[in-house]
């Protein structure tokens, strides 16, 4: 199936992509990896006429490390982000979920920022962002905004995002001393493949309590969602199977999963709870042998 016509921007500026973005409306659309747009376009799920290609523009593809947080631009690659130093220093269970999804030349093409533009229930670079409480940096022709990662996603392929708005980079804050991070993902082969739920967890450990604790799914609503009732169940408490166990109930209860091709609503909720159980172990696991 061919691509329609359209019309290719390249702007040499982070401000000038913005105000290109907005010259040209809601039918614009940024253009970075175009491994969810592409296809999109081929299979007429999406039929703009404008694309705006942010690959001149400097700075979106740094990876670095301050003393506050982790900082992602929108256009370092999933390989790149995988393979970082910092992010194995900061995030680790980051790169492990990069390294479940897609192929070597997806994950070499795509980037960060369109996994989560895409605004795809099933995908697996926010939970785990969201579990570690990260958060975005928007930027527009009014200037740049905020926010918690958990809040950037609308519905299904729906985001804050206005027209010439764009997300810059993804912020992760460096991480407590004793802390874990787990991603755990099911799917229907072990090739390539969507998960069917996918779940993340962060904990932190101090004098054998928990003191802080975020579980985030994928897949399993129309966004990828923080299971808030398990921060409170899990936080002041010893890092044992009943508190986890109770954990994982509650994030199953807090699904809003469906029933679809790859699964009933049923079966991805025992997954939730299983995947969040397993999530849980791992992170208590890694936060323990972490040194303070």
């Amino acid at each position: 199936m061919e691509i329609c016509d359209f019309a290719l921007h390249r702007p040499a500026s982070l401000a000038e992509a913005c105000e290109m973005g907005r010259m040209l409306g809601p039918g614009a659309r940024f253009l970075a990896g175009g491994t969810e747009l592409l296809p999109d376009l081929k299979q007429r799920r999406d039929v703009t006429r404008h694309l705006v290609d942010l690959r001149s523009v400097p700075g979106l593809r740094d990876i670095r490390l301050d003393s506050s947080y982790l900082h992602i631009g929108c256009l370092a690659t999933l390989s790149e982000v995988a393979e970082s130093s910092d992010v194995h220093k900061t995030l680790p269970a980051l790169s492990e979920a990069i390294l479940s999804m897609a192929a070597y030349q997806i994950r070499n093409r795509g980037t960060l920022g369109g996994n989560f533009c895409g605004g795809v229930p099933s995908a697996d670079t926010p939970p785990i962002c969201i579990a570690a409480g990260a958060q975005v940096r928007l930027a527009g022709v009014d200037g740049e905004r905020t926010l918690p990662a958990e809040q950037f996603f609308l519905g299904p392929r729906k985001t804050v995002l206005d027209p010439g708005e764009l997300l810059a980079e993804v912020l992760i804050p460096v991480q407590p001393a004793r802390s874990g991070s787990s991603y755990q993902r099911f799917a229907l082969r072990r090739a390539t493949a969507l998960a069917v739920v996918g779940v993340a967890a962060r904990v932190a450990l101090e004098k054998g309590r928990i003191t802080q604790a975020r579980v985030a799914m994928s897949a399993v609503a129309p966004v990828p969602m923080l299971a808030a009732e398990c921060s409170g169940i899990l936080e002041g408490q010893s890092p044992v199977e009943e508190v986890f166990e109770r954990a994982a109930k509650a994030a199953a209860l807090a699904s809003r999963a469906i029933s679809d091709l790859r699964g009933s609503a049923g079966y991805r909720r025992d997954l939730v709870r299983v995947l969040t159980l397993r999530a849980l172990r791992e992170a208590a696991a890694r936060a323990g042998t972490r040194p303070a």
